[in-house]
């Protein structure tokens, strides 16, 4: 007796588009699923009989039913985002499936981090291939271009004078392919906001621990600006190490974008460098202060300090 692959997931067949694509990525993901034909089935059909059998279903079947893990939303009273953006496949599943799919990809000792993940990449990610699929936005005209992923997903599929392109399979070889692709920017997107959201915890737990709340001391390079623009921190000057060795003392702009700081370095250490600016400085070890007096450095983390705390000194 052959044994039933379960579960059984179907898509429609014929023409692919990114949200049934990013759909199965994710079930892929939150399920644990590899190989179609190992340890599950993907069926690419639109005969009604078939649908009825899979285990979930998506973009196909004209039932939006989550409960029954049906999601498609091609159907009169199809549902809608909160602000009237339609779901396509791909937001239906995420509803359902996305944080666990984030979770998959998580380390265990960053799974605190899935939900927030998921939040942000929804918002990111997944609503603008709502919006493409179904060509509308809560926020005006779907603007596309040729790089966008759901072009990328969309050549995926094969050329219609491609042998491939034709009989009750066509296109099922290039939809797997491009979920090849999507999973893979699925899974690089996650450890983005992962990082995000690990150098936040850092940098607020850098900024809990500091005696003077106008100077930040970060151990490791890591993004921290947005994190001092977002929780409104009273940050005038960070210290953290650069690449090449050297302890670098950066500004705070008043708002994201700008070029001015909120505290300059001190105007007679502009454009200074090496021995010039240890004299004036008083830091033995200081390397430079840009011109423009938004950015200096020092050889070491103790001298970058020393630095730091004269120019707020000299601020007052």
């Amino acid at each position: 007796m052959i044994k039933k692959i379960t579960p059984l997931l179907i898509t429609h067949s014929g023409k692919f588009h990114c949200d049934e694509v990013f759909a199965y990525a994710v079930l892929r993901f939150a399920l644990g699923l590899s190989r179609s034909g190992e340890d599950h089935v993907l069926l690419r059909t639109r005969k009604p009989e078939l649908i009825e059998t899979g285990d979930i279903v998506f973009d196909v079947g004209l039932i939006s039913d989550p409960s029954n893990n049906r999601f498609d939303h091609h159907q009169i009273g199809a549902p809608t985002r909160e602000d009237g953006t339609p779901f396509s496949s791909a937001g239906l599943v995420w509803q359902i499936y996305g944080e666990r799919a984030v979770a998959s990809l998580l380390a265990p000792q960053d799974a605190a981090f899935a939900p927030a993940i998921a939040t942000a990449l929804d918002g990111k990610l997944v609503k603008r291939i709502d919006e493409i699929d179904n060509g509308v936005s809560a926020s005006g005209p779907v603007v596309r271009n040729s790089l966008d992923l759901a072009a990328l997903v969309g050549d995926f599929n094969p050329p219609w004078d491609s042998p491939d392109a034709n009989g009750p399979t066509a296109g099922d070889d290039a939809f797997q392919h491009a979920t090849a692709m999507v999973a893979g920017v699925l899974a690089r997107q996650v450890d983005i906001q992962r990082s995000k959201l690990q150098a936040e915890a850092l940098v607020l737990a850098a900024h809990a621990a500091a005696d003077d709340k106008r100077l930040l001391v970060l151990e490791t390079g890591m993004p921290w600006k947005n994190v001092v623009f977002s929780h409104d921190l009273p940050v005038l000057l960070a210290v953290s190490p650069a690449s090449n060795g050297n302890w670098m003392v950066d500004t705070v702009p008043p708002e994201p974008g700008s070029f001015a700081q909120r505290l300059p370095l001190p105007e007679s250490w502009a454009g200074l460098q090496g021995a010039d600016l240890a004299a004036v400085s008083g830091v033995a070890d200081a390397v430079f202060v840009h011109v423009r007096r938004f950015v200096g450095g020092a050889k070491t983390r103790e001298g970058a300090i020393a630095l730091a705390h004269k120019a707020l000194a000299q601020a007052g």
